[in-house]
């Protein structure tokens, strides 16, 4: 047997390999202890070896002597002080094999583990710690001992030094020693917190196109400032958001300069600037809808982003109820700060809606900020002028428009939540040109995701959305601002904006007021597929703030999802619950994502 005992020991880590499996290795572990099967195997590497195609004696042997130091490694790790590890090759004991002394042929591995007992920790101090540091709570007297938790220690009292401006903080003494008759570690950890630095001089590396000065302003590290790790972090982020980037790195000097700051070097590799691509979207009663955009990210060498998008609805349908859609979208990332944008949209459209159909042009400019992770808030104004026919005959509109947006988004995947909640609102107020009347418009979307069982094999999903408008009368309202419900984005399985309300002259349009709720269960039933039931239902009135004659409907069904790396692939079949065709009709609805 190969004993491994020590007196002092220190916390260190290993790289760990892919689990495998393979006949001629056997693993055998003592005191009834199969709870470490497991990850003995994650960490030795033969199994993995042996996996893989016809490994050689010799590749065996120099697995074997290193899986030696893998093993305790590990059972050191979860406070295993005193283990005893074997690893036999055809009966002779691995580390007194030379690799060049391999024989030609392996029959059998023989693994003997004894874990030892479990060691608790006896001493566990670390000093100094900067004010308000949290070190690991398995970190204290009486709790089980272990390398990890003690690596983890350190890392947070580094960590907190380095929070308040100590960049150079480290660990400067340990002292480690296990007592075996009392199966008791006492740890004495010494921290070096450094002087406090600022932050100097950014070198900027690997550009090609972008300007530094503009990589310097989007990255917007505050030259002079207090160091801080979270600016760092913040300031990669921003730099990769732009799109412009394949990667972004930023590292430290070694040594401070001597007026106490800190120079960084941060490297780019430049993305191509263009790219263009293509999306597609069927639904029975929508019909088809094809997209494509072209995009530069580098229109003037400062990361600004130019995106042209044509879009083709209504495929399949009508011949008269084709949508057509121009836009264009300019971007400016770190204008006025780091974290506000510059936009500049302009479009042009035709819609053929159920409602109404319209011919409209439009441009608008504005601001958008990023006020932390979850929250963005933009503001723009605009021009819009509408050329309609709808149920109060031909007419056209003219406004100017100022929009203020907000958005709040906890949700820890976007394309398939299983937590968290989003809320996004946008207020318009806007003024009529010429015979057109003012008024504001309000809409609204909250989402909320609830996981349930195991790696949220369940997923319980809530949508709710409102909106109305005020000021003009409903004949007077621009027929887009109107709402209306029914379709893949309100209720699935009524027909698209098949609710609305009835005009004093008979003739369909939209309501002033509109409210939907949606429900569903989602369940993952293999490893890429699930299976998804759902409940919608729309309300419309009349009249501005939910009064006047109002009209509900609803719709339910089930869907199947096949989860992609890019998000789940959407197919659900849903009928009305409400109306003359609830149960007989139905519709298919195909897209990217959840329905929301």
């Amino acid at each position: 047997m190969y004993g491994l005992k020590r007196t002092a020991l220190c916390a260190y880590l290993l790289a760990v390999p892919v689990m495998g499996a393979a006949q001629d290795l056997d693993l055998n572990i003592s005191r009834d202890d199969d709870a470490l099967r497991s990850p003995l195997k994650d960490a030795m590497s033969m199994f993995s070896l042996l996996d893989g195609e016809d490994p050689t004696p010799q590749s065996l042997i120099a697995a074997a002597q290193a899986d030696y130091g893998r093993i305790v490694s590990y059972l050191y790790s979860v406070g295993r002080f005193s283990p005893v590890v074997s690893i036999k090759v055809d009966g002779r004991e691995a580390a007194g094999i030379s690799p060049f002394e391999a024989p030609r042929s392996i029959e059998l591995i023989l693994v003997e583990i004894d874990p030892g007992p479990r060691f608790r920790f006896g001493r566990a101090e670390i000093a100094p710690l900067a004010e308000g540091t949290q070190v690991p709570e398995g970190f204290a007297v009486g709790e089980r001992a272990g390398t990890a938790v003690i690596r983890d220690a350190v890392e947070a009292g580094v960590s907190g030094w380095r929070d308040v401006g100590h960049a150079k903080a480290r660990l400067s003494e340990q002292q480690i020693i296990a007592d075996h008759p009392a199966r008791e570690v006492d740890v004495r950890l010494g921290l070096s917190p450094g002087p406090r630095l600022r932050f100097g001089e950014v070198v900027v590396t690997g550009n090609d196109r972008v300007r530094r000065t503009r990589i310097r302003e989007i990255a917007g590290l505050p030259e002079g400032g207090v160091f801080s790790p979270q600016d760092i972090a913040e300031a990669e982020r921003r730099l990769r958001q732009t799109g412009v980037f394949s990667s972004v790195a930023i590292s430290e000097a070694e040594t401070p300069n001597a007026d106490g700051t800190l120079d960084l070097a941060l490297q780019v590799a430049e993305q191509k600037p263009r790219r263009f691509g293509f999306g597609a979207e069927v639904s029975t009663q929508e019909g088809g809808k094809l997209s494509a955009f072209w995009l530069h990210r580098n229109l003037f060498q400062g990361a600004e982003r130019l995106r042209v998008e044509g879009e083709i609805s209504g495929i399949g349908t009508d011949g008269e109820d084709i949508d057509y859609r121009l836009s264009l979208t300019y971007g400016r990332p770190a204008t006025f700060t780091p974290d506000t944008e510059f936009f500049l949209i302009a479009g042009i459209e035709q819609l053929n809606e159920p409602g109404f159909s319209s011919n409209q042009a439009g441009i608008g400019a504005g601001l958008s900020h990023r006020f932390s992770e979850e929250l963005n808030a933009s503001f723009g104004l605009g021009y819009r002028y509408i050329d309609t026919k709808d149920a109060f005959g031909e007419r056209e509109f003219q406004l100017l428009t100022a929009t203020f947006g907000a958005t709040y988004d906890t949700r820890n995947v976007e394309l398939n939540p299983t937590e968290g909640f989003y809320l996004s609102t946008t207020g318009t107020p806007f003024l009529g040109l010429d015979d057109t009347e003012s008024g504001f418009r309000l809409i609204s979307d909250a989402r909320a995701y609830v996981g349930l069982g195991a790696d949220d094999k369940y997923v319980l999903a809530g949508r709710a959305q409102i909106g109305s408008v005020w000021g003009p009368s409903l004949e007077d309202t621009v027929p887009d601002y109107l709402f209306y419900s029914g379709g893949g984005g309100t209720v699935r399985g009524q027909p698209y904006q098949s609710l609305g309300v009835t005009a004093d002259n008979g003739e369909f349009t939209g309501g002033q007021s509109f409210a939907a709720l949606s429900a569903e269960i989602r369940a993952t039933v293999r490893k890429n597929i699930g299976l998804v039931g759902f409940y919608d239902a729309g309300f419309i009135t009349e009249e501005s703030g939910f009064a006047g004659d109002s009209d509900w409907h609803a719709g339910a069904g089930i869907g199947l999802r096949y989860n992609t790396g890019i998000g789940p692939i959407r197919v659900d079949l849903a009928t009305p619950t409400t109306g003359d065709g609830a149960g007989k009709d139905y519709e298919i609805y195909i897209g990217i994502g959840q329905a929301f």
